[in-house]
């Protein structure tokens, strides 16, 4: 399939496929045109490296794991870091977590206090259990 195709396919931009390719995270095969063509499973690849960068991985990082997801094989230190970039992870959704709830406490008391006519509350401490 061409950049344009994959593009479409794997809803990203042309642009990002070339600096796919420039940073090591997808490759072509160049017809004697000069257009690149990529193998179905491309899309496959383009979705991860997007989910990925979505989770705050570097594009360095992101090379470095796409060999132990081809072929399964991980040195120590790769483990390690990507047993760091999970505990990283971990710490956003747990932060998230607790600014959803603050919200939905927000929500809530702004909610009753509209039912009452009395004015919403500030964002005051942290959601109560």
């Amino acid at each position: 399939m061409r950049i344009g195709e994959l593009a479409g396919e794997a809803g990203v931009s042309v642009r990002a496929l070339r600096y796919y390719e420039e940073h090591g995270l997808l490759t072509s095969v160049r017809a004697s045109s000069g257009q690149r063509h990529y193998p179905r499973g491309a899309i496959g690849r383009v979705r991860l490296i997007q989910q990925l960068y979505a989770a705050g991985l570097s594009s360095r990082t992101i090379v470095e794991l796409l060999p132990c997801i081809e072929d399964g094989e991980a040195t120590p230190a790769l483990l390690d870091r990507l047993s760091h970039e999970r505990d990283r992870i971990e710490e956003q959704i747990d932060s998230l977590v607790s600014t959803r709830d603050r919200l939905d406490h927000l929500i809530t008391t702004a909610t009753r206090a509209k039912d009452v006519g009395h004015r919403c509350p500030g964002w005051v401490g942290p959601p109560p259990p």
